[in-house]
């Protein structure tokens, strides 16, 4: 019987340096299929613009979603914010590894093997993506209930009727992928809020808001918008900002006065 567990252990530990080998000795290839897309890595000037696009700092927690050979997690780390990157292949999550490891961030950029759809990323600040349109169609709404002020950096693959609120082509680049998108997860304010005298009747469609707002018997209309939980817009002839926490907005108007609604 030991003999026998002698030879079970052997036999996986010779497995184990046998797949390790491979491993150690694996080149990702352009093009090569994955779960949903073919893996092409983002050019190292487009992973510089992503980055300084969502500002990222320290502070950040940043997730990639499909994160291939690692590089964007890698160098948001570098940055000093933390990095989480996903990926269906374990062959690219463990060159990854390795990777952050010769970088000396391993501390820092971490890599899951994981389906990006089946994921909870809602503590990232920053998120990032090299995906088709209908993936980032089938992700946005859970984007969009991420916590108001997440930065959405995506390459060169836009989400359709939501228009981003930064874009940026790099002209000198010699890779077709020489574009990168920035959202602003916006707070939800759809609906009614009150006043002490008075209501506001906000539609919004992403990050931009049109409605009505109505003081005593007067109706004004009103168009502005949304950046993360800041919120501005122009009723009459006032400008009025502020900050929505869940179901309350606390902000100033023009005039220097100040204004609260809740829903």
């Amino acid at each position: 019987m030991l003999i026998r567990r002698f030879a079970v252990a052997l036999c996986l530990f010779i497995a184990a340096v046998g797949t390790y080998a491979l491993l150690a000795n694996y080149t990702p290839k352009v093009g090569q299929a994955g779960k949903d897309i073919v893996w092409v890595p983002t050019p190292q000037e487009l992973v510089d613009a992503m980055l300084d696009m969502a500002n990222v700092a320290s502070s950040d927690y940043v997730i990639d979603l499909g994160s291939g050979d690692g590089r964007l997690v890698i160098d948001a780390a570098k940055r000093g914010a933390t990095a989480l990157g996903i990926e269906y292949d374990p062959k690219l999550v463990e060159l990854a590894r390795r990777a952050a490891g010769k970088e000396g961030v391993a501390g820092k950029a971490t890599f899951e093997e994981a389906d990006i759809f089946e994921s909870d990323f809602s503590k990232a600040t920053v998120i990032t993506m090299f995906l088709l349109p209908e993936l980032n169609l089938k992700l946005r709404p859970k984007i969009l209930d991420l916590k108001p002020g997440t930065r959405i950096v995506s390459n060169y693959f836009g989400m359709a009727d939501w228009r981003s609120d930064q874009a940026r082509t790099l002209r000198q680049s010699h890779s077709r992928y020489n574009t990168a998108f920035l959202w602003i997860v916006p707070a939800k304010v759809h609906g009614t809020w009150l006043l002490d005298n008075g209501q506001i009747s906000f539609i919004q469609r992403f990050q931009d808001i049109t409605g009505t707002l109505t003081v005593g018997e007067k109706d004004m209309e009103l168009a502005g918008k949304l950046d993360g939980d800041k919120i501005s817009f122009t009723a009459g002839d006032m400008e009025y900002t502020g900050t929505v926490s869940g179901d309350t907005i606390l902000g100033t108007y023009e005039a220097g006065g100040s204004w609260s609604a809740t829903r």
